[in-house]
């Protein structure tokens, strides 16, 4: 990044002793403050380089800040850069003389687990999901400090997971390893008992930045106060408008509170973006101006006012698809390259058949985040089980598959063969006249579905057969949300409807799935190529060109977001994925999705009305009653006068501009 520093980077810079929080917005120059930050550090305060320690998120922001003062100071330097997991490390090896090896590898944990659970009675369809959901429960444990005791899990059974929790526990032990979190535990538990220890380290680290602080999480800020006293040389960096990882333990309310935890740190403000125009800047903050709990920020832009934000409403996936693959080839035509633009979202699930449109086209496309192959999914196997079943298969491997999905009670010494037959189930059970019956009514179904199309015996399958229902009560019984797997059920069922029979639509399958596995392989290969992200993965990136797909809700904000906490998460992720347009953004939004009809974002209609601009005496238009005059504003109260009929009437201001049934009179000239 190219530019002088202005005053609120000097500042920063400059500061002297003791604790600075530097409130960064997106694009304000935050690496070019830590890096010059530590330079003014070594040359104008005459700190020892040995002394400082920098520490950023990931392994790859700390490499790069690395890199970046090492091109700044002219070669290497005893600086310690590194992410929080290896700075804590590090005092471990020290201490307890742990090394690499003593690190619990990724298929070993999962080793672990999977020994674990497979004592346990547990109906479980997808053991790489619960493996999953477990860890992430384990790890909010150890991170949080939560007493087991008092932690319910939301997986599983509480004894369950409880016994779970500490045969894990023991098995690392006994086997002289420890995971990422215990990295945290163990060096906190150190500091906390060895005064000595804890003494040597201060002594090594007089003065800490760190990168990205919106991120941190309890333990982490936890052990970083015990490391940084007794002089507090603490120099955080990060936004709170950025915090989008409360699922690992995040607290934002650490970064917000920081001032209160040290009553003198100086604050410091970066309110100039460097990277997208005016009416993009002003877009973004009135969203994210719509979060209570936040630093307030007014933020201005060196780029310029710049082309209006484009909102639109699609019919469906169908149309949205074709709208993105028309911008593209229309960029390319223009002289534009390909790795200007991005598509963003809020799930990894949602781009799976625009990717096959991007094949289709033969568009270049790159994606951040591996985007799980549906047609793995153990739903789509069951489906393909039955299919296969009703198309001739015996084999063994086929009913396992689907034999007690729906419930039938068919154990598995009836399918102790390789090949199974019809008859040798009915003599199986012989004496049992309502198993008979079950056994005849599945050879029925099968021979029914042999004829139909795929999607009409997708459809058989769900309702005929009982599927659908069945992963109801699989919901049920896992405390999962059944929507979930209702969805993924009608998107398997969607992308077989335009196949006329099972061999073209496994053609697909086989297509697909190695298309998918080549992009994987090649995923950093080909560079000029569109990019495909989440709003997670796309955050500290910046494009030319930025489309952000399906602003619905229970996409984006997604449905499981509930409590106020949850939305403000939600609104921060859309923030985020706002801020990575350089020049042009586009945000489109469907009216369904698979099916079901779907409501506009609440978030497109902030980004239309800033609710701060809602004041007496602004003339307003209302989608119902058309134009008025706002009189008074009551809380979240609006009192308007309109002129049609010549009432006034007392409206809620968040439904209002949620459903975006108002906007202000002056500019359509910032959104089209």
């Amino acid at each position: 990044m190219n530019f002088n520093l202005n005053n609120g980077q000097k500042q920063a810079i400059r500061h002297g002793e003791g604790p600075c929080i530097v409130i960064a917005p997106p694009g304000s120059g935050k690496t070019a403050v830590i890096t010059q930050r530590t330079k003014y550090l070594i040359e104008q305060q005459g700190i020892n380089p040995a002394n400082i320690l920098v520490i950023t998120f990931t392994k790859a922001a700390a490499t790069q800040m690395k890199e970046r003062f090492g091109t700044l100071m002219g070669g290497a330097s005893p600086v310690s850069f590194g992410t929080f997991h290896a700075v804590f490390f590090t005092v471990l090896r020290h201490a307890y003389g742990f090394r690499a090896e003593n690190i619990l590898k990724e298929e070993q944990r999962i080793e672990f687990l999977r020994d674990i659970i497979h004592r346990f009675d547990l109906e479980i369809d997808d053991e790489m999901e619960f493996i999953s959901d477990i860890t992430g429960e384990i790890s909010l444990i150890k991170n949080d400090r939560i007493s087991l005791e008092h932690y319910y899990s939301t997986n599983c059974p509480e004894d369950v997971f409880r016994k779970i929790y500490l045969e894990y526990d023991n098995k690392l032990k006994n086997a002289r390893l420890i995971d990422f979190d215990d990295m945290l535990v163990y060096c906190y538990e150190l500091f906390k008992v060895r005064k000595d220890i804890l003494n040597a380290w201060q002594s090594k680290y007089k003065y800490i930045l760190i990168d990205e602080f919106q991120d941190i999480n309890k333990i982490q800020y936890d052990i970083i106060r015990m490391l940084a006293k007794p002089n507090n040389n603490l120099f955080i960096v990060g936004d709170d408008d950025q915090s989008i990882y409360r699922f690992r333990g995040a607290k934002p309310e650490i970064m917000l509170n920081f001032d209160k935890d040290y009553k003198n740190a100086k604050k410091v403000l970066l309110n100039t973006n460097y990277r997208s125009t005016q009416l993009i800047v002003e877009g973004a903050e009135r969203v994210i101006h719509n979060n209570k709990s936040r630093f307030e920020k007014e933020v201005r832009t060196v780029q310029g006012e710049g082309t209006p934000i484009v909102i639109k409403t699609l019919k469906n996936q169908e149309e949205e698809n074709k709208e993105l693959i028309n911008q593209i080839l229309e960029c390319r035509q223009s002289g534009g390259d390909f790795s200007d633009i991005a598509i963003l979202y809020r799930t990894n699930t949602q781009p799976r058949i625009l990717v096959e449109k991007l094949m289709e086209y033969n568009i270049p496309f790159k994606m951040r985040d591996i985007l799980p192959n549906i047609y793995e999914h153990w739903i789509t196997k069951n489906i393909i089980s039955y299919i296969h079943l009703a198309t001739g298969s015996r084999e063994r491997k086929e009913f396992l598959q689907i034999i007690n999905r729906p419930k039938r009670y068919v154990s598995r010494e009836c399918l102790d063969n390789k090949q199974i037959s019809f008859e040798y189930m009915r003599e199986f059970y012989k004496d049992k006249d309502w198993m008979q019956e079950r056994i005849n009514k599945l050879e029925y179904d099968l021979r029914l579905l042999a004829n139909m199309p795929p999607y009409a015996a997708i459809n058989y399958i769900r309702q005929g057969i009982g599927y659908e229902e069945y992963l109801q009560e699989y919901a049920k019984y896992r405390r999962i949300k059944p929507d979930d797997l209702i969805d993924t059920l009608n998107e398997v069922q969607e992308s077989a409807k335009s196949f006329k029979t099972f061999g073209e639509w496994f053609v697909h399958i086989d297509e697909y799935t190695n298309e998918l596995k080549a992009q994987l392989k090649n995923r950093n290969c080909n560079h000029n190529s569109v990019s495909l992200a989440t709003m997670h993965s796309a955050k500290g990136l910046e494009y030319k060109r930025v489309y952000i797909i399906d602003v619905n809700e229970g996409i984006t904000p997604f449905r499981k977001a509930v409590t106020e906490a949850d939305l403000a998460e939600e609104r921060r992720m859309f923030y985020v994925a706002l801020t990575r347009a350089k020049e042009q953004l586009y945000v489109y939004s469907l009216e369904e999705r698979l099916g079901k009809k779907l409501e506009v974002s609440r978030f497109v209609g902030e980004l239309i009305v800033n609710k701060q601009e809602l004041v007496p005496s602004k003339e307003i238009i209302h989608k119902k009653y058309g134009e008025g005059v706002i009189k008074a504003v009551d809380k979240d109260k609006l009192i308007i006068y309109f002129k049609k009929n010549k009432k006034i009437l007392v409206l809620d201001t968040n439904f209002c501009i949620s459903n975006q049934y108002i906007k202000l009179k002056k500019e359509d000239s910032m959104l089209i």
